[in-house]
């Protein structure tokens, strides 16, 4: 598959502008390509390093979301254990529960896969994180109701966390607007380049 995708328009700087751009970008990939861009990211080495006791809490991808499974069987193989994010209520954060792959889900709002209730909550120490568009300045956007901005910030005023971002390299966008509320990402990983900022 070609990189680079274009980038959004510089004209576009209103976030639900952004975000509908981006999607619509995302959704016109087709399977093989979705599927070949997951399998590219998951094919090199660990962007972090990965050992027993490292919890990383994942997801798993609705609509067109880049699929992060096959990192997360790596992250698995590394010895990290695995978490999946909850939905607890709008303007609060996610709640991350510890899976495993083979363990049930339930299905909530939005087609979105959780641990059932109950499950022990973690506290991961990576977050992989699905977003709609992203910039080269660590910023994201996500669906609009702000769970993981909440959830990142949370989890960084307890302890050190790296929030990596999963995506296609076309929901990449020239510039986010962005205010103290957004919180910003550590990497982006696309099928075409892992994207550090080491300013974060």
């Amino acid at each position: 598959m070609a990189c680079p995708f274009p980038m959004a328009s510089l004209l576009e700087n209103d976030k639900a502008a952004l975000r509908r751009a981006a999607l619509a970008r995302r959704d016109a990939l087709d399977a093989a390509d979705r599927a070949a861009a997951s399998a590219a990211i998951a094919a090199r080495p660990l962007p972090v390093a990965a050992g027993p006791g490292l919890i990383v809490s994942g997801y798993l991808p609705i609509r067109s979301e880049l699929d992060p499974r096959p990192l997360m069987v790596r992250f698995v193989e590394a010895g990290a254990q695995l978490a999946l994010p909850c939905v607890m209520g709008r303007g609060q954060p996610l709640v991350m529960r510890a899976w495993g792959f083979g363990e049930p889900t339930v299905s909530r709002q939005w087609g979105l896969q959780e641990p059932p209730a109950g499950t022990p909550e973690v506290f991961p120490d990576i977050l992989l994180v699905p977003l709609a568009a992203f910039d080269r300045a660590g910023h994201r956007i996500g669906y609009g109701a702000g769970y993981y901005d909440l959830t990142i910030a949370g989890l960084r005023a307890r302890k050190l966390l790296t929030a990596i971002g999963v995506a296609f390299a076309t929901q990449e966008v020239h510039k986010i607007p962005a205010d103290r509320h957004d919180a910003r990402l550590d990497l982006v990983l696309t099928e075409c380049e892992v994207i550090v900022f080491n300013d974060c």
